[in-house]
């Protein structure tokens, strides 16, 4: 239990910035309200980090003689001039036992907003520390759900135009030009085929011929392709851009999402000269290649959740480059690409398995060379692990990006 606020009004003097706030207060301690040990004051939040800014002066409550536990009273307050949204805290308190509102009692909350040198009222309300407490979860639950799908649409043109400089700028004086763009896949492939194929002799199911290993290796390396080359720059991609983030009002949260982006170019080029050579070796393309977005959708997630994270991460620890193309090597070695999956140790299967990136790999090979769905259960276990992965990872960027500029 605690006091109730009663008939609460605000007038709001605009230029002045300046907020006068009446209302009734019932059911105080009337004790020692009469013996002065009772006192009203206001506190200044800011709503989005909860830092405190300010505190106002405290003022005796004027008890009512006739009406026992009853206050009339008046508080005024001063925002500050800079621009922004306030929360003011209004409430009891006793210099020996602190704020009624600390101690979960109702308070008062007047929500603020300055701009322009000019205050207004965004909200006047009755809570509890522990309302509002739930109020910001359920609002930042909201936030991570909607916020990475919002950033990705809201800067949809921005995103298109710096991928496209990117590819540009990357081959931009060689003579190849974007032409490089399709040949540096081809050209990497070729090099393992050439290493598994011819060397080492691999060979994948009933299939003994070297275009039966090239077709089963290369779907396997459709789905690596992307996901390699965003998460291997994502490490250093804030970092490159620091000019974005100290001087310009720059999206920055939208770096690690042009990788993803510029992956997804990649494995698009890769994919046209894939189908060719499925097209000439087999004579056509199988019709469950529509499959094929339901498992680039989940790639494209899981591949920008784990740059938004190695994206924030690489800012505080400048190591984490190397150390991630180490990691994307064993990643690579670890997932039957350049060898068939019986070649894995029995008792480690089931544990590999669970590797997101062998997923889409057998996915890949279900739809593009066997003709057949991607089996459902990985398939729906991928696309939960791939939601959860881009939420966090953006929760994790959004959290951290707030202090780059100081690291930087």
């Amino acid at each position: 239990m605690g006091p109730r606020y009663l008939n609460p009004q605000v007038e709001v003097d605009e230029s002045a910035r300046r907020l006068r706030v009446r209302f009734v207060l019932e059911d105080l301690p009337a004790g020692r309200a009469s013996a002065g040990r009772l006192l009203l004051g206001w506190q200044l939040y800011d709503p989005d980090t909860g830092l405190f800014l300010a505190e106002g002066p405290w003022q005796p409550l004027a008890v009512s003689a006739s009406a026992a536990g009853r206050a009339e009273q008046t508080v005024e307050i001063l925002l500050p001039r800079e621009k922004g949204r306030y929360d003011v805290y209004i409430s009891p308190l006793e210099e020996d036992a602190g704020w009624y509102y600390q101690r979960g009692r109702p308070f008062l909350l007047v929500e603020a907003v300055v701009e322009a040198g000019r205050a207004a009222l965004a909200g006047l309300r009755k809570t509890t520390v522990r309302r509002l407490i739930w109020r910001k979860r359920l609002r930042s639950l909201d936030k991570a759900f909607t916020l990475p799908a919002l950033t990705v649409w809201r800067h949809r043109s921005l995103i298109g135009s710096m991928v496209r400089r990117d590819m540009a700028a990357r081959y931009r004086g060689s003579v190849g030009d974007l032409l490089w763009s399709v040949l540096n896949p081809v050209l990497l492939m070729l090099t393992y085929y050439f290493v598994f194929g011819i060397v080492l002799q691999t060979r994948f199911g009933a299939d003994p011929s070297r275009a039966g290993f090239a077709l089963y290796f290369l779907a396997g390396m459709l789905p690596w392709l992307p996901f390699a080359e965003a998460v291997g720059r994502s490490p250093a991609i804030v970092v490159e851009h620091r000019n974005f983030v100290k001087k310009l009002v720059f999206p920055i949260e939208i770096l690690p999402v042009n990788l993803a982006v510029g992956g997804l170019v990649t494995q698009a080029l890769a994919l046209a000269v894939y189908l060719v050579f499925l097209l000439a070796s087999r004579g056509s393309v199988p019709p469950a290649a529509l499959w094929l977005p339901a498992l680039i959708v989940p790639q494209f997630l899981f591949t920008l959740g784990l740059s938004w994270f190695l994206a924030a991460l690489g800012v505080y620890v400048r190591d984490l480059g190397q150390l991630i193309g180490y990691l994307l090597t064993l990643w690579f070695f670890l997932t039957p690409i350049c060898y068939p999956e019986t070649a894995l140790p029995a008792a480690a299967l089931p544990l590999l398995a669970k590797n997101p990136i062998f997923v889409l790999v057998q996915g890949f090979r279900a739809v593009l060379l066997e003709g057949v769905p991607p089996p459902a259960s990985p398939l729906g276990k991928l696309w939960l692990l791939s939601i959860a992965v881009c939420l966090v990872g953006h929760a994790w960027f959004y959290k951290l990006r707030k202090s780059f500029a100081d690291v930087i």
